[in-house]
């Protein structure tokens, strides 16, 4: 039988900081820390699940270094971007309202639990299996997600460092084959950590499987894609190179041919 206790135990943490963080950020009326916020989540979160309320398995070092270089990797990236721009525009009305701004703090608690409850569950799991097929699969496809998404973010900033970029939209490098590549790139490598986990999970466990479903959910239905591709719309709708690169690069998988 598995004991839950330290899976919600980290659950719980991950909410709770949230809350705690939302007090100045509602105070100061600021959003400079809440992505970094998220990502020192999963880092503690990645850690405590390593040592005193995990094991000390193969599956679990593997599942928390993935998750802590992912982590450390996107969350200075995204400290850097909003402290060079000063805000976050997804935030400028958010932050002048209590309940919306608590709100989208607790949704980050909830994003990090669900989007890490398959590695968690592995992670504070009392079964054993031997690292094999899963693990290897899991791991290739997180190194692709990871390598997509640093790629995408790397070739975006580059370009928009030229101040002749800074009202064009990219469509170069990974951006010529999908119009979120880094999306993609998430999407994939938690896909990755949740086949790596999955031989250890039982029973109730499974329903941490939705993990990548929760993270292609998020990013393409709720945030990520859906609010760019309506900026874009507005920036660029009228421009025929614009609306020719929509028309044949995919919002997210590039095709085939």
């Amino acid at each position: 039988m598995l004991d839950l206790s330290p899976f919600f135990l980290l659950a719980l943490l991950a909410f709770v900081v949230q809350w705690l963080m939302f007090i100045p950020s509602w105070l100061f009326h600021t959003e400079r820390y809440f992505d970094l916020t998220g990502s020192l989540t999963y880092i503690a979160l990645a850690f405590l699940g390593m040592t005193i309320l995990g094991n000390d398995d193969p599956r679990t070092m593997l599942i928390g270094i993935l998750v802590i270089v992912w982590a450390a990797r996107l969350g200075t990236f995204l400290f850097r971007r909003v402290s060079k721009a000063g805000e976050d525009r997804r935030f400028r009305q958010i932050k002048q309202s209590f309940p919306q701004l608590l709100f989208v703090w607790s949704l980050q608690g909830g994003w990090v639990t669900i989007t890490f409850g398959a590695g968690l569950a592995a992670m504070t799991s009392d079964f054993y299996e031997p690292m094999g097929l899963f693990a290897a699969v899991g791991l290739i496809l997180w190194l692709t997600g990871f390598s997509i998404e640093v790629i995408a973010d790397r070739q975006k900033t580059e370009f928009r460092s030229h101040p002749e970029n800074q009202q064009r939209f990219i469509n170069s490098g990974l951006w010529a084959y999908s119009r979120h590549p880094n999306y993609l790139g998430e999407i994939l490598l938690w896909t990755g950590i949740t086949v790596i986990a999955i031989p250890v999970l039982d029973g109730w466990w499974y329903l941490t499987l939705i993990s990548p479903i929760w993270v292609f959910f998020l990013l393409t239905k709720i945030s990520g894609v859906r609010l760019l591709e309506i900026r874009a719309d507005k920036t660029w709708g009228d421009d025929p190179e614009y609306q020719a690169y929509k028309a044949k690069t995919p919002v997210l998988l590039p095709r085939l041919t």
